[in-house]
């Protein structure tokens, strides 16, 4: 079989078109794809912010969707299925993956990052873990579920590691791409959820999906928004500690406050990627008996939840998702990284391009 993709040749250098072969070993498959969100990870791979594991010319795109197409031997029932490929899939036999840390397996296969992903006609991937779908998609279509291969699941994770529970105080620094969706995991978990962000547009689509209270915290300094986010907390008569923070927005300002917020036996959960270096006082975290940690992907077993909480209506993609042609894989890229795109964009590819 022949897959057609758009290939990053170099940062910044046009999409290329181009055509690879694609035989499924035993344990792999090929997924045909129905659609595949555009991550900001794509854009710091595209734009040379980071370097994919890979060579180049590399097909990008991790957060995925489609129908199983080919198998190898051991991966034949697996035919015909529609599926949710996980952004991040682990082998599941080295050292990491028997102790329990899917996430740092060192021979893990990210699509888009280690060989080629989804912003193509098909796609090669381990079969194992895989993430089946139910005949009854409750009014989505096949390829508005490729978020959650990322856009959900990374934030579920992150929410189920914070250990949060009902009642508890969640806060959301960044109502982004991935944030909009933690929001609601939190709330349906029942904790009190605030918001925080610098646009009021993005705010204002979280009253109805979640989040109790926001907080736009547009040009301040880290003293006025902390306390200006205590005051809020405190005037709602939640707890003054042990909240759980999850920092979404991958900018220096955000991870900034975040940490900033940390109270007594308070979690902070890193989840936003940037480059930037900050200047913390990590004996912080000792004087307030605090924990941080950082979050990479999800392990494939917490998707059938997060596919749940989606097709349950408890997590809406509807408000945040919006598709387009492949064919406009290159001003979508430009808009990204423009920080002017309002909703998560997911390619379709079209259908004359299938081989």
């Amino acid at each position: 079989m022949l897959a057609a993709g758009n290939a990053f040749t170099q940062p910044r250098a046009p999409f290329a078109r181009i055509q690879y072969p694609l035989e499924p070993a035993a344990g792999e498959v090929v997924v045909k794809v129905a659609g595949c969100g555009l991550c900001h990870t794509d854009v710091s791979f595209y734009f040379g912010d980071v370097a994919p594991r890979a060579a180049l010319p590399l097909v990008l795109g991790h957060e995925i969707s489609g129908t199983v197409v080919e198998a190898g031997q051991a991966m034949q029932a697996l035919l015909g299925a529609r599926v949710v490929v996980p952004a991040v899939m682990p082998c599941g036999d080295c050292a990491h993956c028997r102790a329990g840390f899917e996430n740092t397996c060192t021979r893990q296969f990210m699509p888009g990052n280690d060989g080629h992903g989804g912003f193509a006609t098909h796609v090669k991937v381990p079969g194992r873990y895989l993430a089946t779908l139910p005949q009854d998609l409750r009014g989505y279509t096949l390829p508005e579920l490729s978020v959650i291969a990322d856009a959900v699941t990374t934030p579920y994770q992150s929410v189920m590691r914070s250990g949060l529970r009902q009642g508890d105080v969640a806060i959301v620094v960044g109502a982004g791409g991935i944030g909009t969706y933690a929001v609601q995991i939190a709330a349906a978990i029942g904790a009190h959820v605030l918001a925080i962000d610098i646009d009021d547009a993005r705010l204002a689509r979280l009253a109805d999906l979640g989040a109790c209270a926001t907080y736009n915290s547009r040009g301040q300094d880290l003293k006025t928004a902390r306390a200006g986010v205590r005051k809020l907390v405190s005037s709602r008569g939640w707890p003054d500690f042990a909240w759980k923070i999850f920092e979404m927005s991958g900018a220096a300002q955000g991870q900034e406050l975040a940490y900033g917020l940390i109270p007594p036996s308070g979690t902070l959960a890193v989840v936003g990627f940037t480059m930037a270096r900050l200047e913390l006082r990590l004996s912080n975290l000792m004087a307030l008996d605090a924990t941080c940690f950082g979050n990479w992907g999800c392990a494939p077993a917490h998707y059938a939840q997060a596919i749940q909480l989606v097709l349950d209506g408890r997590v809406n993609l509807k408000p945040f998702i919006q598709t387009y042609p492949l064919s406009q894989i290159q001003q979508l890229f430009e808009q990204a990284h423009q920080g002017v795109l309002s909703r998560r964009a997911i390619l379709l590819p079209d259908t004359q391009e299938t081989p």
